[in-house]
Formats: C-alpha cells, structure tokens, sequence
C-alpha cells in the first residue's frame, strides 16, 4: 500500500472513501484496504452494519451514513470526510444496483430510482469531491460500472442506460482531471458472487408473455444464478487496490471472463460493422471545399 504524507511530515496509508459499503465489493475492499494499512471512510445507508469497522481499526476507519439519492446529505459527508484525514486519496463510487425485467414491463417507479442511484447519485458524489482532488493535484476515481455498461442485453435494460451513463460520465472525467494529475478508471466486472442477484438487485413486478423468449431468459438467470457466479469478489478487489497503485492505471478494467471474452466479440463485430458500412459513413460529410 503506497503511502502519502501528513500535514505533520510522517507517512501515512491513502485514504479511501467509499460507497455502498455495506455489502459486496464495496464492503469487501474496505476490509481488504484497512488489512494493508490504508485508512478507509466507509459510508452506507445503514452506517449500523459497518459500525464494526471502526471497532477493528480505531485510528484507520471512519463511519458515515450516507444514501446517494439525498444531495444535501452527500455534500456534508464530503466535507466531514475530508476532515476526517484531511485528504480523499481513492474516490469509490460503488453504490448502486441492478434491476431485471423488459424495457416495456417496467413502470416509472421500478426504473427511475435505479437511474437516481446509479447515475445521479455517482455524478454527485464525485462533483462533491473534484474540488478537493483538483487542489491536490493527485487522487484516483473508481468508477464501478459493469459488462453491462459496454454491451446491452435483454432483460437489462435500465441497468445498461444507467452503467451506459456511467462510462461516458467517466470518460469525460478522465479527460477533464488527467491535466491535474487525477486519474479516472473504470470498473467493469463481469457476474461476481456477491449479492447482486439478491439484495442488490430488483424484479419488475409485471411480465408480458411475448417478452418470454428474450426478457424471460434473464429472469431465469436471476433466480438461477445466486452462488454460481464464476467471479471472485477477493480477487476483484485486489485488482483494484492493484490500478490504484499503478503508474499506468487504464481507464477501463474489466474483471472476470466472460466480461472479457464478451466485450472482446462486441469489438469484432464492431469492426465488422464499420468495414460494411465504411463507404456509407465516410460519404456522410459535404463534399471537399464546401
């Protein structure tokens, strides 16, 4: 765990602030963070169940409540954050969750929340920080997306627009900070045994028959798949307190098989679309000196 300096001169572990640390990753690497010596402030809605963190790590861990969805309270947090170790190292912007079901199934108010979470609520979580990153001139942003923010899947919908959201929200990120000496990744895991399919993860209520042959193949996955995952969470984790420490951090990283092997045939088809339609494309523009 490489160290940063104090106020007083000594070094000291980075600084992690992170959310939706309940349960899942985000729980995970905060564990995996303090075990290296980092100093961690970990926030969820119910600051009660990581209560405990700051029981195992007195002088390294900090508390907060904290629910992405209430601007006002994500603004006071920040500043209290700060405060806490007077710096924010590594932003991890973790909280969100999925929903399954048709575009068409479901209603506003099954679909909305997701996006207030996911997109929302990460936009202002960073926003609160960038101040503080872009004085010091350092710092990391870690972006949790997903396989299901680079390709779109039947039954995913409204998770793809929000993770959709979030890599190009990212990508601009990255560009705006890199002059000031912050970097930008973005995590993009594959199925992972954590709860996902669980607690983090929602239903819509209402199915239409005609959807059963492509929406009705992800609500099975859902009520199949919980514990069978092939990802391993430890190991997601480590790989990201890895890019933390690389010199050559990427700006995308995904984790696990099938959400290499599944983006990788997204870019051969890519390409082979682009070879197809290459005269269409390039005759869009007005002609030469006009």
């Amino acid at each position: 765990m490489t160290m940063t300096t104090a106020t007083n001169g000594t070094k000291v572990g980075k600084v992690w602030f992170i959310t939706g640390a309940s349960t899942g990753f985000g729980r995970l690497l905060a564990e995996e963070v303090l075990k290296a010596g980092g100093r961690v402030i970990a926030t969820a809605r119910k600051a009660d169940k990581i209560a405990d963190l700051t029981q195992q790590y007195p002088d390294t861990a900090r508390v907060f409540p904290l629910d992405v969805t209430v601007p006002e309270q994500i603004e006071s947090v920040a500043a209290k954050a700060i405060a806490a170790f007077d710096r924010i190292d590594v932003l991890v912007n973790n909280a969100g969750y999925g929903i399954a079901g048709g575009i068409e199934e479901a209603t506003e108010a099954e679909f909305l929340p997701v996006l207030e979470t996911n997109v929302l609520g990460l936009i202002r979580v960073t926003r609160a920080f960038l101040p503080q990153l872009r004085t010091q001139r350092a710092g990391h942003v870690l972006n949790l997306s997903s396989i299901a923010g680079l390709i779109g899947q039947a039954g995913w919908g409204y998770y793809n627009t929000s993770k959709f959201a979030v890599e190009g929200f990212s990508e601009a990120l990255a560009e705006e900070m890199c002059p000031l000496g912050v970097k930008v990744t973005i995590i993009e895991p594959g199925p992972f045994r954590t709860d996902f399919l669980g607690r983090s993860a929602a239903l819509i209520e209402r199915t239409i028959p005609d959807y059963a042959e492509s929406v009705g193949k992800t609500r099975e996955y859902y009520y199949d798949m919980p514990g069978k995952q092939k990802g391993d969470p430890l190991k997601a984790v480590h790989a990201m307190m890895d890019v933390v420490e690389s010199a050559n951090p990427p700006l995308h990283l995904l984790l696990g098989a099938l959400a290499y092997n599944r983006f990788k045939g997204k870019l051969k088809k890519l390409h082979e679309e682009m070879a197809a339609y290459e005269g269409v494309s390039l005759s869009a523009d007005f002609p030469e000196g006009q």
